[in-house]
This record gives C-alpha cells, sequence and structure tokens, in this order.
C-alpha cells in the first residue's frame, strides 16, 4: 500500500470487515505502525489492528492528541535526570543546573515545580526569586539563563531568546526499530575515541564536558558506539534511563554524532534505535530527544522512525546579559 503518512503519525483507519458483520465496515484511530505487508493501527488500548491491504476504505492523519502541561512537566524533569549537569539545585520551583558552561540544558534554569510553586520573576526585589536565581549563578561565575519549555512558563517581557529546541517523543512499542544482535557496543563510560568523535556544534569536546556527560540524576548511562572493521568509529550516542514523575520510564538520546564520511547511510537511525532497545531493556517504555527546530533533516530522520514533536522549549537571557 502506498501512502506519505510516516509511521508513528496519528491516523483513523476505516477499513471493510468480513461479509457477515453487523456493520459493512469501522474505523479505528490510533498510530501507524506499518503499510507493509499488511496496515497496522495500534489503538488507545495497546491492541494492534492488523488489516489487509484491499480492505482499507481510506487512512487519514488526524491532529496528535493534546499535550497535557502535567506531561511536558514530567518529560522535562526525566530529561533533566538525564541531563542534570554537575551540580543542581531547586529555587523557588526553578531548578538550576550548572555543568562549566557546557551545553544549554546543563547551565539554565527551568520552571519545573508543581503547578502554583514556581516563583514570579516579575519582582525584582533583593532576595526575590529572580535575585536567588542571579545570585545562585553568578556564585558559579555563569550568567542566568532561562530554559522555558511550553505551557510552563513565560519568557519575562524585555528577555532575548534564542535556540528554540524541539522535544520529540514516542512510545517505544510505536518505533521501527533494528530485530535481531544489536550492532551498537554500548559501555558505562565514554572512551577517548568516543569522545574524538563527539563534537558539540562542531567542535571538540572540551576537558570538562567528560563531567557533564558521566553525570545522571537517579537512573543509568549507556555509551553506544559503532565501529568499522579497521576500529575506526562510525557513530557514538549517548542514552539516559530515567523515571518520570507519572512513573513513565525514558530512555533519552542524546549526543548522537555520525562520522562525516558515513553519514546520510542509515547509520545515525540505526545507532538511535538500538540505544532504545537497549533503554527497553531496562525497563524504559517510551523514548525522548531534544533537536534543534532549525535542523529540519534530523526531525526528519527521527520522525521516519516513529518519533512525533511533544513540546518546544527556548532558552531566556536578560537584556545585556
Amino acid at each position: 500500500m502506498t501512502t506519505d503518512i510516516p509511521l508513528g503519525s496519528r491516523v483513523v483507519l476505516r477499513y471493510q470487515l468480513p461479509p457477515g458483520s453487523s456493520h459493512p465496515m469501522t474505523d479505528v484511530i490510533g498510530v501507524l505502525e506499518s503499510v507493509e505487508p499488511v496496515v497496522v493501527v495500534r489503538d488507545a488500548a495497546g491492541s494492534a489492528i492488523e488489516v489487509e491491504p484491499e480492505r482499507v476504505v481510506a487512512l487519514k492523519a488526524v491532529p496528535a492528541r493534546p499535550v497535557r502541561a502535567s506531561e511536558i512537566r514530567s518529560l522535562e524533569l526525566a530529561s533533566a535526570d538525564g541531563w542534570p549537569g554537575i551540580e543542581h539545585a531547586w529555587i523557588d520551583g526553578w531548578l538550576a543546573r550548572y555543568g562549566h558552561g557546557f551545553t544549554g540544558r546543563a547551565n539554565s534554569a527551568a520552571p519545573l515545580g508543581d503547578r502554583g510553586s514556581v516563583g514570579s520573576l516579575d519582582d525584582p526585589s533583593p532576595g526575590g526569586t529572580l535575585d536567588r536565581l542571579r545570585e545562585w549563578y553568578a556564585e558559579r561565575d555563569r550568567p542566568l539563563r532561562l530554559l522555558i519549555p511550553d505551557r510552563l512558563g513565560e519568557v519575562p517581557l524585555g528577555w532575548n531568546v534564542s535556540d528554540e529546541v524541539v522535544v520529540m517523543a514516542a512510545d517505544v512499542d510505536n518505533l521501527a526499530l533494528p530485530e535481531g544482535p544489536r550492532t551498537t557496543t554500548v559501555t558505562d563510560h565514554p572512551d577517548p575515541d568516543w569522545l574524538a568523535l563527539y563534537r558539540y556544534r562542531g567542535s571538540a569536546l572540551p576537558d570538562f564536558a567528560v563531567d557533564v556527560l558521566n553525570a545522571v540524576q537517579g537512573g543509568m548511562l549507556g555509551f553506544g558506539r559503532i565501529g568499522a572493521a579497521d576500529s575506526a568509529l562510525l557513530a557514538v550516542a549517548r542514552g539516559s534511563v530515567t523515571t518520570a514523575p507519572d512513573d513513565r520510564r525514558w530512555v533519552g538520546l542524546t549526543a548522537v554524532e555520525v562520522a562525516q564520511d558515513h553519514r546520510r547511510r542509515g547509520i545515525g537511525s540505526l545507532i538511535c534505535g538500538d540505544m532504545i532497545n537497549w533503554g527497553r531493556e531496562h525497563g524504559a517504555t517510551h523514548a525522548c530527544l531534544q533537536v534543534a527546530v532549525e535542523n529540519e533533516g534530523a526531525q526528519a530522520m527521527y520522525r521516519n522512525v516513529g518519533f512525533v514533536a511533544h513540546h518546544r522549549y527556548r532558552y531566556a537571557t536578560e537584556p545585556g546579559g
């Protein structure tokens, strides 16, 4: 069956029922898992509905179910545990993280406290939330930088906004993952070869980045690698498995890098799939990752695997900061 709808999309499937049924056809809404050799849609109850292509009357994409603010908070908290920096603290409902200045997420404060517990930044008076956050980062010789997820907070008036990020997520069972023996080798810590291949924003890693990469809060880490016959590394990726407040267990993908000469050959999808399978082996039921909003190529690759956009966040800094 031919369709332009990516696997992992939410769809409505109308199909013919067998002769003698009470109705000639019926509908099911769920996640599209396959179109060949049969169409497979997994419904909200988790059942896989399999339909031969000749029985399909219509197959259409439908808008994804609205994501609740509580779900965004839970996912952000699980992600924060998977990338906590080397220090973190709760300040009036804001989770402040510090990681030597390496990466925005490990060096920003996010409004991830329970509803009603997050302090306002509108009050600039001494001892207020804004003053306390500034002080915490000043003690670490860093400017205050905010990470504001959709629906969890507002960018303060007049602050500079930059680096919008799409958070993509999926139920592990809805992803098109590699089958059979795993190609990727997964270890507890990154070795020098792993670190040499991973380049953050195109640059070699500073020495202190290792501390950030090795940090996890209440979870576990895996560092994946795919090597060639001559021992050269073709790809690396970092996976974290953490549990959200809603009890979903997430495998988070970060630090995905494919060697320059081996890109666009499916290796990136392979190592991501292997790391998600690694996470599933350790109890993960859901998977997530972050992609810069302008990186449309990476978003397309992840959509083909079955990821969908969950929410966005952006960074904010004070004027002149």
